[in-house]
């Protein structure tokens, strides 16, 4: 349990498993180390999201910190996020290939779908994390080009963003603007998501 406790008021319009509401994104992190095995416990959950084709596009280059990729990624990052990001216990880079081969197709064709079933990737990410006691972060506040070259991403790949994952630390070392924001975030209420027919 967190030395930091952070008021939860979320509430779901409807009955679902407590995992969604309790995940969220904090930027506080804390000296913790992640071992090896308990991050490839996370990109597991990753490797069983569904996927056109069954096309598994989803690819993870991952350091944990102290490894010779982890600064470089940091160094990617936009300056706020380098602020907190680099007591993360890994940072991993999220990316898809961006074609596939079908059934009963002779040659890779482009997949118009490796995006969306990437996201459903990370998702799974982010919900083991949480499930094991885990917090992740998501940056889209990186170079892309940068971060692409310290991963060395093969072309015909596309990176979409950076993880952060650690244990919850002291909210009082973020700046007053990132402090201020350190608690779960509320949601739309369903009825201004989903509709029963068409939207208009």
């Amino acid at each position: 349990m967190s030395n930091f406790p952070i008021e939860n008021k979320r509430k779901a319009d409807h009955s679902i498993n407590t995992v969604f509401t309790d995940r969220w994104s904090p930027r506080a992190f804390s000296n913790a180390a992640i071992t090896e095995d308990e991050l490839l416990t996370l990109l597991e959950a990753a490797r069983w999201a569904p996927s056109a084709f069954n096309a598994q596009p989803w690819r993870f280059a991952y350091a944990l910190r102290g490894d010779p990729l982890f600064q470089p990624l940091v160094d990617s990052m936009a300056p706020m996020n380098q602020l907190w990001a680099p007591k993360a216990a890994a940072l991993v880079a999220i990316a898809s290939f961006n074609f596939c081969t079908p059934p009963g197709a002779t040659a890779p064709i482009p997949n118009g779908s490796h995006e969306f079933d990437t996201g459903a990737a990370w998702a799974n990410i982010a919900m083991q994390a949480t499930f094991s006691g885990w917090f992740v972060h998501a940056l889209g506040g990186i170079d892309f080009e940068k971060a692409s070259s310290a991963i060395h991403l093969p072309a015909e790949h596309q990176l979409h963003a950076l993880i952060a994952i650690g244990k919850r630390g002291d909210p009082s070392v973020l700046p007053d603007a990132l402090r201020e924001r350190e608690s779960p975030n509320p949601r739309k209420p369903i009825r201004e998501l989903a509709v029963r027919g068409k939207f208009l």
